[in-house]
Parts: structure tokens; C-alpha cells; sequence
């Protein structure tokens, strides 16, 4: 009896409901107390981002732990253990949902995002961006830069190349923000394949469109792309020619882990 109430759809909605609220005043408070104080104890910008971002990642870890528990979603990550081991790589992954980035997160304590500038103005989020220094997707003119100097002090890097949610029944369509990253900061790309059984919070899915079935979220962790060995055979040396290429590869590598 309990256990088909917890599947039901109406426990799942108002559970959902209840996750959203707990992810927004869980934002907020950190924004407005936690990374505050932090200010207090640390000097160092490094070391304030890096412990900023460890306390995110217990809170996504959180989060997902209790949409679990709370019966809203499944969800299993298959090779977490090589995401812990991985550095100086960039994380390029399909983009099927709106919690994609906080399960990856949560089992990468350090790691750095790429998020999209309008986030900067979310009430709920800003703080937490500003604390963990992530880089946004509109500061074109020293973005490169910034990743090649992240990437020399052997940190990650998450990119949804697509650059938004996948629009269900159509083609993933790549942006070549992060074959350029690859290419011209010469990183390794980490790709990272991510499925949900039942549309669940995608591009046309509002939080309260609910699926009949519980959805589960499997995130396959998959190949390295070394990418010294990517730019030695390509057919041309010239950066923007190999990103085309590398970009296009990623494609169909991402295409063919979504079906």
C-alpha cells in the first residue's frame, strides 16, 4: 500500500513541488548566510572557491539524495569512480534535463561549469555562481584564457555543448563552444552520456507535468577523447578546421549514446 502511494503521480507532484522549494531556499540560503560567513574564515580566492564548490556539491549530493529517498526520481551513475579520477579534462556531456549539471556535480566535489549568463540574474543561483567562480557563457573575450589557466592547475570542466535542454524528438545540435575549448587549451574531453526513461523537466516539460512512471536517470560515464592524438591526425592543422572536426565527432557520439 505504501509503495504504491510513493509511485503514485499525485505524491510525485507534490513532492516535486516540495524539491523545487527545497533546491530554491537551499540556493538562498547559501547565498545569503553560508558564503557570507565563508568570507569571514578564508582570504585566499582559491581556496574560497574551492571549499565554495565542495559545499555545493554536498548540497546537490543532498538534493539528489532526497529526490530518491522522496520517491520523485531513480537515479544511478554508472562509472562515478573515473569522474573522481579525471583532471585537467573537460566533462562534455548530452543535455537531457534540468537537473543534469547538480547530479554530475554532486559527485564531483571541485568541478567547474560553464553556465549561461542569464543565471547571473536568478535570485536563487547567483550567489552560489559568484561564490564558485564559474565561468559564464558570455565573456567571450577571456574565456579561453581563463580555461587555459584553470586547466593548468589540473581542474575540470563541465560544458552541455548543445548549450541548452534537448529539444525532445529533434537532433542534438552541438555548438562548437567546447570542441574550441578542447582544441585550443589541448585538454581531453570526458564524454558523458545521460538518459532519462520518462520526459521529466526537458526543454517542453514544466516541473508539474508529472510521468505516469517514476523516471530514471542513468548517466553513463564514457570514453576519453585524447585530444593530442585527435589534433595529430587531423587533416589540418589549423584550430577552427579541428574544432569542426572534433565538433562534429562529439556529435555523433552523443547522438548515437541517446538512442
Amino acid at each position: 500500500m505504501m509503495q504504491t502511494l510513493l509511485n503514485s503521480r499525485p505524491w510525485r507532484l507534490v513532492m516535486t513541488a516540495l524539491c523545487f522549494v527545497l533546491f530554491g531556499a537551499g540556493g538562498l540560503l547559501l547565498s545569503l548566510i553560508g558564503f557570507p560567513l565563508l568570507n569571514l574564515f578564508i582570504v585566499k580566492p582559491e581556496k574560497k572557491r574551492l571549499v565554495a564548490r565542495r559545499c555545493i556539491s554536498y548540497c546537490f549530493n543532498f538534493f539528489i539524495n532526497t529526490l530518491r529517498y522522496l520517491s520523485v526520481i531513480n537515479c544511478q551513475i554508472i562509472g562515478k569512480e573515473i569522474l573522481a579520477q579525471d583532471q585537467r579534462c573537460l566533462i562534455v556531456a548530452n543535455h537531457p534535463s534540468l537537473i543534469d549539471y547538480v547530479i554530475l556535480a554532486s559527485v564531483m566535489p571541485t568541478t567547474d561549469c560553464i553556465v549561461k549568463s542569464s543565471l547571473k540574474k536568478n535570485i536563487f543561483v547567483k550567489g552560489v555562481i559568484r561564490a564558485a567562480d564559474y565561468l559564464v557563457n558570455n565573456q567571450s573575450d577571456i574565456l579561453l584564457p581563463e580555461c587555459t589557466r584553470r586547466f593548468e592547475k589540473n581542474e575540470t570542466l563541465i560544458i552541455f555543448p548543445e548549450g541548452t535542454r534537448t529539444v525532445y524528438g529533434e537532433p542534438l545540435k552541438l555548438q562548437r563552444g567546447a570542441a574550441n575549448i578542447a582544441v585550443r587549451c589541448r585538454v581531453n574531453i570526458r564524454l558523458v552520456h545521460i538518459e532519462c526513461d520518462e520526459r521529466m523537466l526537458d526543454k517542453q516539460s514544466p516541473w508539474y507535468r508529472i510521468p505516469a512512471r517514476k523516471p530514471t536517470f542513468t548517466i553513463r560515464i564514457g570514453q576519453l577523447i585524447d585530444i593530442t592524438s585527435f589534433i595529430k591526425n587531423a587533416d589540418a592543422a589549423e584550430p577552427s578546421v579541428v574544432a569542426r572536426q572534433l565538433n562534429r565527432y562529439l556529435q555523433r557520439q552523443l547522438t548515437h549514446s541517446s538512442h
